[in-house]
């Protein structure tokens, strides 16, 4: 069989590359090995939508992207029956010594992202049960100055307009539908085992049941599999930043008392100065999260398909007895509850959108469980990477800029180039 593009994984990234490639003209096909869309790393978001990103590119895609999924029904451009809802319930990045306000602000500033600059008294007023006090650096449970009282307190940065997508696997189900209505098509099940190529030139794919499917081009946004996509096509010799597959956990609890106030999802709190994250939920919900403070192992795993797949008390036990330091109503049960995912982390937790030195061979990696946000708009980076260099764009010598749609913002895509240096300003985190 053939077909112009191939794209190995239909999660969130990969289901909306698809999207943006069909309604371009091509004739897309996509590949994976599990049984449906978005059930590897996708299925295990938290979906948070958030701005803090120490680049210019960072915080400007995130803010480009939530247009997208505030009007979704317009991104997706056609009826895919239930769709996914943004739930606007905005955040607070708590202050620390790892993110100050100096290093993000002035983007903010730039991008025109609107946010509100809280002093201890504000923050403990405007979440319900939040103790305000500084406990900087993050410390294990075992360590005795995990529970020394605090040395002083904290304020945050409160941005309105964050919040999170209600179902992060109906998103990208929202957009196979979607990129289906253009013609694309979907195989599951099916394993890569080969990539063809001549002439310096992607040319095929070789699937595990021996079919072979003549393409153009292909596009890696395989995930925590991506490492093993690119191997098979013989790239990654020129990268600059590595990428390794991340087991991450996730806790799922009750709200305190007052957190989800009125029916609406509490104000999501980011708190490496403690080293997790919180997000409530309609319904009543909260879910605790890890920022990876250094005090934690990082469970970086060979195989991703030998990940534990189910929560571990240890791991449950410490991000939610963190947690409860912060929002102290917060019950912390004896059996752990939650969602695991596998993350393809990079080394500095910035993704490589970018193309390869295989003419035809791109990839969308490195995604290091914080670009669900982004997703809606990699589609569109990424088709607009993928005309440029099929019509002879340089883009190692000159990166291709991207206008959004929505913001008008550019966004130079050198800043995702798989040779970049590393970006040593990141805060380190997977953070939703």
């Amino acid at each position: 069989m053939n077909t112009d593009v191939v794209v190995v994984g239909a999660g969130v990234i990969g289901a909306s590359i698809a999207l943006e490639l069909a309604r371009s003209g091509r004739r897309v096909l996509v590949l994976d090995k599990a049984g449906g869309v978005g059930l590897g790393s996708t299925g295990a978001s938290s979906a948070i939508i958030r701005f803090n990103f120490s680049t210019h590119a960072g915080v400007a895609a995130s803010w480009e992207a939530q247009f997208c999924w505030r009007a979704w029904r317009d991104h997706l451009g056609c009826d895919v029956g239930d769709r996914v809802r943004f739930e606007r319930s905005g955040l607070a990045l708590l202050d620390v010594d790892a993110a100050p306000r100096g290093a993000y602000l002035p983007l903010f500033d730039a991008v025109g992202v609107p946010y509100e600059e809280w002093d201890a008294d504000t923050l403990a007023a405007r979440i319900p049960g939040l103790d305000a006090g500084r406990h900087w650096p993050p410390r294990r449970l075992d360590d005795e100055r995990f529970w020394a009282e605090p040395t002083g307190t904290l304020g945050a940065v409160f941005t309105p307009d964050a919040g999170y997508i209600s179902d992060p696997q109906l998103a990208a189900q929202n957009l196979a539908v979607a990129a289906e209505r253009h013609g694309a098509e979907f195989r599951f099940r099916r394993t890569v085992a080969a990539v063809e190529s001549a002439g310096d030139r992607v040319r095929a794919v070789i699937l595990d049941d021996g079919t072979r499917v003549d393409c153009a081009i292909v596009v890696n946004a395989a995930g925590p599999w991506s490492g093993r996509v690119n191997e098979l096509a013989g790239v990654g010799s020129d990268f600059t930043i590595k990428v390794r597959p991340l087991r991450q956990e996730v806790g799922h609890l009750t709200a305190p008392p007052g957190y989800n106030r009125d029916g609406a999802a509490g104000i999501a709190v980011a708190d490496l100065d403690l080293g997790v994250y919180i997000r409530g939920e309609v319904g009543g919900g909260v879910l605790v999260g890890g920022t990876e403070p250094e005090c934690d192992p990082l469970q970086w795993l060979d195989d991703p398909d030998a990940a534990n797949p189910n929560p571990t008390p240890d791991v449950f036990e410490a991000q939610v007895t963190r947690a409860a330091r912060r929002l102290t109503g917060l019950a912390v049960p004896n059996r752990p509850r939650g969602i695991v995912g596998v993350y393809d982390a990079a080394d500095d937790w910035t993704p490589i959108y970018d193309r390869t030195a295989l003419d035809g061979f791109y990839v969308a990696m490195g995604t290091s469980g914080n670009q669900f946000k982004n997703a809606p708009l990699v589609g569109q980076l990424m088709a607009t990477l993928i005309d440029r260099v099929e019509s002879g764009a340089d883009h190692d010598a000159d990166p291709v800029r991207f206008v959004g749609r929505h913001t008008g913002e550019t966004i130079d895509l050198g800043a995702f180039s798989r040779r970049r240096p590393v970006n040593t300003a990141s805060s380190g985190t997977v953070m939703g």
